[in-house]
């Protein structure tokens, strides 16, 4: 029993090490950089080049990220990556994807708690002067309807969820130093 446990922990621990050769095969090194075979596969999928998964576009593809390495190893040697300038950048590029994912994530959440019900859609519709209904009916409206009420729901929740965050916060402001001029 001990020899077949023996045995089956060497197939697990090389099983093992063969799977994380694979993960660490290095396609390319640009001086100290290494670049992975899974990292250029997952960069090139998300590249415009992918539109051609062939060898010539694969080298292609790592030429231009190898050239890309150099000249930011280049900028960083020289420097140019603590640059107050620079750092602002990044700093204004991180506030904007942060927010982003922050507003999408907040928004799909939002919209998969609302519901927009047929007899809100019916109400909005009875509501409607003739001259916005084009002559249409109900049925044909309905999408139409349904989808104006979603996003009016969403947007109201949305200002609902800001204002609290308002509520929590502790804000201060010197509205004084708005009418400065420097």
């Amino acid at each position: 029993m001990k020899k077949y446990l023996a045995i089956l922990l060497a197939i697990v621990f090389i099983a093992g090490c063969s799977a994380k050769n694979k993960q660490k095969e290095i396609l390319a090194k640009i001086n100290d950089y290494e670049i992975t075979a899974q990292e250029f596969e997952e960069a090139f999928k998300d590249s415009a080049s992918f539109r051609q998964d062939n060898l010539e576009s694969k080298k292609e593809f790592l030429d231009s990220l190898i050239n890309q390495k150099l000249i930011l190893q280049e900028a960083q040697k020289k420097g140019l990556d603590k640059e107050p300038g620079f750092l602002k950048a990044i700093e204004r590029f991180w506030e904007q994807s942060l927010l982003k994912i922050a507003l999408d994530a907040k928004t799909k959440e939002i919209a998969n708690t609302l519901k927009t019900s047929d007899a809100e859609a019916k109400e909005a519709y009875d509501k409607l002067p003739d001259s916005e209904k084009s002559g249409k009916t109900y049925q044909e409206l309905y999408n139409q309807l349904k989808w104006k009420l979603s996003k009016e729901k969403e947007a109201k929740a949305m200002e609902n969820w800001l204002s609290g965050l308002h509520q929590k916060a502790k804000i201060t402001v010197n509205y004084g130093l708005l009418k400065k001029e420097k």
